[in-house]
């Protein structure tokens, strides 16, 4: 829904409200109850609701991918081992076990 902005010609009362926009402006200011509360011409408002949608809603993976970001510290000295901070790679999925052999069949004449 939109948020419409008005204004009071005869007080300088100023108000945002949020309309539908089928519905009737209003006319009557709250401050003043003069008949002369106007919509005013503002840049757009509105509010978004529900779950929308982003650009990493791409199935396929058109979307751009982020890459962890590494930070690099500069001006450390290097006497200190290794302290900075590194990313471990996850781990492989384990990889399916291989299908038993099937036992000897005994001929038996």
């Amino acid at each position: 829904m939109p948020i419409y902005a008005y204004k009071c010609s005869a007080c300088g009362f100023a108000k945002d409200a949020l309309q539908k926009m089928s519905d009737a402006p209003l006319t009557v200011c709250p401050a003043c109850g003069a008949s002369a509360f106007e919509k005013q011409v503002t840049a757009a408002g509105f509010q978004l609701k529900g779950s929308g949608w982003y650009v990493t809603d791409f199935r396929d993976g058109g979307g751009k991918k982020s890459e962890p970001a590494t930070s690099t510290a500069s001006g450390e000295s290097s006497s200190s081992s290794s302290s900075s901070t590194t990313t471990a790679a996850p781990s492989p999925a384990p990889a399916p076990a291989a299908p038993a052999p099937a036992p000897a069949a005994a001929s038996g004449d």
